[in-house]
């Protein structure tokens, strides 16, 4: 493969890395303009179900065959993604777009700087830290308390989705795990959203928007980043996805009209670098481990 081709491939990568990122914070807004008509664990339900519903018919899993292990982790994902869809939504109807995604960000960020196990990883760790204070705006009574709360929640359950994936990864083939993790969340969150959405879910135009939300925020994204990943090495794909929280500032303006203050934009901006930092740290440890000592 010539040195062309190669930049090539990598630079239409990005691009599906990005369009997926666009793609999932789409799907957000468009949940947010539902949350009058279904509220935030009603569409939770919808995203969940829909996406579980293409999953079975995409992945076709086997339900025989696999250990008790298995379906342990299965059920935790399950229960995992119920939560962490649950927290973000109920976030997203308190906080804007940009900074429920930026808060949601620090779960994984500090999973990396754990990993890293390296002194200049807590610099990011402090970088982090000046980027969430910044979001107050200059004062964090602008924000919704109980709206930073569910985002933090948010932020842990992405962490644990995070490690709850790569268990259920080695325990099934293809997407089989998340296919059936996927039901076990649409049938966690069926009661909370039947009563959250009551006859709202009677109407077939909202269903169809449910959907829509279902294929925006995970079909097409999770679609793209799998073949982006077959172009694209493991580390700038995590770099790009450091790139969230921009691309949900900017939805959020563009479909939803929320402005930033500045200190909170700068605030995004210093989460952005300090998740960039920390996926470049963990990599340092990484292949620090990997050498052999001579």
């Amino acid at each position: 493969m010539t040195a062309a081709v190669q930049r090539g491939g990598q630079a239409t990568a990005t691009a599906l890395v990005v369009t997926g990122l666009a793609c999932q914070e789409v799907g957000a807004s468009l949940a947010v303009l539902l949350f009058p008509q279904v509220g935030p664990l009603g569409m939770v339900m919808l995203r969940l179900a829909f996406s579980a519903v293409i999953l079975l018919l995409i992945a076709r899993p086997r339900v025989r065959g696999h250990s008790r292990d298995g379906w342990i982790a299965v059920v935790g994902f399950g229960f995992v993604l119920a939560v962490m869809n649950g927290l973000f939504y109920l976030a997203l109807e308190r906080l804007p777009l940009g900074v429920t995604v930026t808060i949601e960000v620090l779960g994984p960020l500090v999973l990396s700087i754990v990993a890293a196990r390296r002194a200049s990883a807590w610099v990011w760790a402090a970088v982090a830290f000046a980027g969430v204070l910044a979001l107050g705006g200059g004062g964090w009574d602008r924000l919704d308390p109980l709206g930073v709360l569910f985002a933090l929640g948010a932020a842990a359950s992405w962490a644990f989705y995070i490690l709850a994936s790569a268990r259920v990864g080695r325990e099934f083939p293809r997407l089989d795990g998340l296919a059936l993790a996927m039901t076990v969340g649409a049938l966690v969150s069926l009661p909370f959203g039947i009563a959250s959405a009551g006859s709202a879910l009677l109407q077939p135009q909202l269903l169809a928007l449910g959907a829509a939300v279902a294929v925006l925020s995970s079909t097409i994204p999770y679609a793209l980043e799998l073949i982006a990943l077959r172009r694209l090495a493991a580390s700038a794909f995590a770099i790009l996805m450091s790139l969230a929280p921009a691309t949900a500032a900017l939805a959020g303006w563009l479909l939803l009209g929320q402005e930033l203050a500045w200190l909170e934009i700068l605030g995004i901006g210093l989460v952005i670098v300090a998740s960039i930092g920390a996926v470049r740290s963990s990599q340092r440890a990484a292949r620090g481990t990997a050498e052999p000592l001579g």
